[in-house]
């Protein structure tokens, strides 16, 4: 395709006094994209602006160069894995993806063998035709994306697809997303473990409190880590002179020394970890210090998005 796959021009979007998405702007080109933040970030009322589930209450929101809402033509091009659980108990998993596929237009006994094979694919055949309700949380997710993909679309958009599967289920759907994308396709997925989204693009869009925070990739967002406020544990001899020695030299902002499990621990609190990780060999060299163990005690998306936010706000 020409153009860009997804355009949201100051998008906001209100649930009453509530704020989903708050002046969002974005430009993806075709390619995969991981949509990263916290539980309640605004990942999944994202999603639904692009699948023209939401209208948004400010901005303009393109797929395709298309506006998603009541838009079948651009449905056809789009398949959709939710969040929540939308499936029928009663009905089997093989049943369910079939009709969802028929009401793209094709006859029965296509849309079954479409259905199977997508079945097949995510490795439902053992379970394809039994009971929804007797599904394990894992099983019902492949079951979703099953019936995301069996309509062909050139654009999925995942809302926590990984959830509720093991480690060997995540690694199998990973192979058939990237398998998806090699095919020239695209894919926008929403997720809160960077590494879920690691493993399948290195493109990342980070969001919190509704707003875009940072966009790059894996290796930017890390960066980002040792750029921000961090809390940084040291477990070594002469803690209170270590700490003493770094408040002197301004490379943390505050200092304090705790005892846990009978050791004593120096908690540093500092502005910008780099700058303390590239300094500090040199200084404990020079004063003889004993460093049995160093740990970054935050490094997490939440830790990240909480110091963007501060920073947003000139609170740091």
């Amino acid at each position: 395709m020409s153009g860009p796959l997804i355009e949201l021009e100051h998008v906001t979007k209100l649930y009453g006094t509530v704020i989903g998405v708050n002046d969002f702007t974005a430009r993806l080109e075709p390619g995969a994209y991981g949509l990263v933040g916290p539980n309640g970030a605004g990942k999944s009322t994202l999603l639904n602006l692009l699948t023209g589930q939401l209208v948004p209450n400010r901005g303009r929101v393109r797929v395709f160069g298309a506006n998603p809402n009541q838009n079948s033509e651009l449905l056809s091009k789009t398949g959709f894995c939710p969040g929540y659980e939308g499936l029928y108990s009663t009905t089997s998993g093989l049943d369910w993806v079939t009709l969802l596929l028929q009401l793209h237009g094709p006859p029965y006994r296509a849309a079954r063998a479409r259905a199977q094979e997508c079945m097949e694919l995510v490795g439902m055949e053992h379970g394809m035709n039994r009971p929804i309700s007797t599904y394990s949380r894992g099983m019902r997710q492949r079951t979703k994306l099953a019936q995301a993909m069996a309509h062909k679309p050139t654009l999925m958009i995942l809302d926590e697809p990984f959830s509720g599967l093991d480690p060997v289920g995540r690694a199998e759907m990973t192979a058939v997303l990237r398998e998806f994308v090699e095919e020239g396709n695209s894919i926008v997925i929403a997720s809160h473990v960077l590494h879920e989204i690691e493993a399948l693009t290195d493109n990342f869009l980070l969001i919190c409190g509704g707003r875009l925070l940072a966009s790059g990739t894996a290796a930017e967002v890390n960066q980002l880590l040792f750029e921000t406020p961090s809390e940084v544990e040291l477990t070594c001899d002469r803690p209170e002179y270590l700490g003493g020695v770094l408040l002197q030299q301004e490379l943390v902002r505050s200092a304090s020394v705790i005892t846990r499990d009978g050791a004593e621990i120096l908690i540093l609190q500092t502005l910008n970890a780099r700058e303390l990780g590239t300094a500090l060999p040199g200084i404990i060299a020079d004063h003889s210090i004993n460093v049995v163990r160093m740990t970054t005690v935050d490094e997490s998306l939440q830790a990240l998005f909480n110091s963007l936010m501060k920073i947003h706000r000139g609170e740091q």
